[in-house]
C-alpha cells in the first residue's frame, strides 16, 4: 500500500512535510531517525490519531491497528483487557504465554509493572485482524527477553496475515532484526526510504550516514 503526500503542522510550525511512502502488505517497515523528527506524528495520522492538513485522506480503504507508544490498561483483569479486542480465549491464552503472562491473567491490569503493560497491549492489539499494525516502540518497556518474544509475535503475524507492519523504533538493532524496508525522518522530511538492508547498512543519503555513525553500533 501507499500513503498519500501530505503535511501536518501544529499552527504556523509544520512538523512534517512527507511524500509519497511505500508500506508494502507482507513486509515490516522501520521508521528511525533522532527525537523530534517526526516519528510518532507520523504513527498518529497514519492511524487517524490526528488530522493531516487540509483533512487530507493519507490511508484510503485500510484497517488500521495501532499501538501508541504509551501503553494504557483498563480497569479489568489482564486476560479480559486483551479479550476486549476479540472473543477468540484459546488465542488469547496463546499470545499471554508467548509472552509469560499467563500467571497474570485474573490479576487486575492496573498492577502490571510497565514492561508487563507493553506486553499486554500488544497482546490485545493482535487480537485483531489489521491491514496495518502501527506500533509506536512497542518493546520499549520490556526485557531483552520479552523484546525478542514481542518480535517473534510481531514477525509471525506479518508472515501469516500478510498485513504491512510500520515499526517505530529508536533500537536500530531491532529495525535490523525485523525490517524489511527502512524509512529514515530527519526534522519532519523523509531523507531516505527503501530496502531495510540497504537504508540501515549503506545508506545512500549523507543524513542517514550521519545518523547510524552515532546510532547504529
Amino acid at each position: 500500500m501507499k500513503t498519500a503526500a501530505f503535511t501536518k503542522s501544529y499552527g504556523n510550525r509544520t512538523v512534517l512535510r512527507l511524500p509519497a511512502l511505500d508500506l508494502p502488505e507482507g513486509m515490516i517497515t522501520a521508521v528511525i531517525g533522532a527525537n523530534g523528527s517526526g516519528k510518532s506524528t507520523l504513527a498518529r495520522v497514519l492511524a487517524g490519531i490526528e488530522a493531516a492538513d487540509g483533512n487530507t485522506t493519507v490511508l484510503k480503504d485500510c484497517s488500521v491497528g495501532y499501538l501508541p507508544q504509551k501503553s494504557y490498561a483498563f480497569r479489568m483483569s489482564t486476560r479480559r483487557n486483551i479479550l476486549l479486542n476479540g472473543e477468540d480465549s484459546a488465542r488469547a491464552e496463546e499470545l499471554m504465554q508467548a509472552l509469560g503472562l499467563e500467571d497474570l491473567a485474573r490479576q487486575r491490569a492496573g498492577k502490571l509493572s510497565g514492561g508487563e503493560t507493553a506486553k499486554m497491549a500488544l497482546c490485545r492489539l493482535l487480537m485483531g485482524t489489521y491491514r496495518l499494525l502501527i506500533l509506536d516502540e512497542p518493546t520499549a518497556a520490556m526485557d531483552m527477553e520479552s523484546t525478542l518474544a514481542a518480535e517473534e509475535l510481531i514477525r509471525k503475524r506479518c508472515r501469516e496475515t500478510g498485513c504491512g507492519v510500520l515499526l517505530i523504533t529508536h533500537s536500530i538493532q531491532q529495525a535490523r532484526r525485523l525490517a524489511s524496508r527502512a524509512i529514515f525522518l530527519h526534522r519532519g522530511e523523509l531523507a531516505e526510504q527503501g530496502d531495510a538492508e540497504r537504508v540501515l547498512y549503506l545508506p545512500q543519503d549523507p543524513l542517514t550516514q550521519r545518523f547510524l555513525e552515532v546510532y547504529g553500533v
